[in-house]
């Protein structure tokens, strides 16, 4: 958004949250950037040989809805950042629910479970790649987020950079749920949100530079 717009928008009276829809830019950010992801992770590295097998095994629905829920409470972030002058309110409260509800699961799992055997949840197999991989599928969504709230109005940017960092994070894990054959609770506890918090950290940086207007 250019500041004129805004200078002439505040001038008149008129509600800036009415005006300006950023449900439009964001559903492009969406899909484009979402659609990229799917499209890099077939690329790149291929969906789980036996996704067919666990679909509805409770591993895999836990870690879908542990991303998806952060993707959709984080995307409801940005759209409110986009608007100056507009409260987060409780939305800090329901981005902590997905997270305090996986780390119990997992406490729970740990605890549970024979001491020889709680490294091999943690870690699993891949933990090393994991976050990087997350955070690589993020990149397409991240651009998109970032050009889409370039043409709305953020006031806080570095907040706004890391939300919208958070949310391409969130939704990369979505699309790598469908490669990744961890199933474990202290895994996706652990490293599915280091690989949310890497593109939330880059865009906490470049959000003063990248989203001023």
């Amino acid at each position: 958004m250019k500041t004129d717009r805004l200078i002439g928008m505040l001038a008149t009276g008129v509600a800036l949250e009415h005006r300006v829809d950023p449900w439009r830019g964001m559903s492009v950010a969406i899909g484009f950037g979402a659609l990229c992801s799917t499209l890099l992770m077939l690329k790149l590295i291929p969906l789980n040989p036996d996704l067919d097998k666990i679909l509805l095994v409770p591993g895999f629905l836990q870690k879908l809805g542990f991303s998806a829920a952060i993707a959709v409470v984080s995307l409801m972030v940005v759209i409110r950042l986009s608007r100056p002058g507009a409260s987060l309110g409780s939305l800090w409260q329901a981005l902590s629910l997905p997270v305090v509800a996986m780390w119990l699961l997992a406490a729970a799992v740990m605890f549970a479970a024979d001491p020889d055997a709680r490294a091999s949840l943690f870690f699993g197999k891949t933990w090393k790649v994991c976050p990087l991989l997350i955070a690589m599928l993020s990149a397409p969504v991240f651009v998109g987020t970032f050009w889409a709230m370039r043409e709305l109005a953020p006031t806080r940017l570095r907040l706004s950079g890391a939300g919208a960092g958070l949310f391409a994070g969130a939704t990369g894990a979505v699309v790598y749920c469908f490669h990744c054959p961890e199933l474990d609770a202290p895994f996706i506890a652990f490293w599915y949100l280091l690989g949310m918090l890497i593109p939330a950290f880059i865009g906490a940086l470049l959000g003063p530079r990248l989203l001023r207007w």
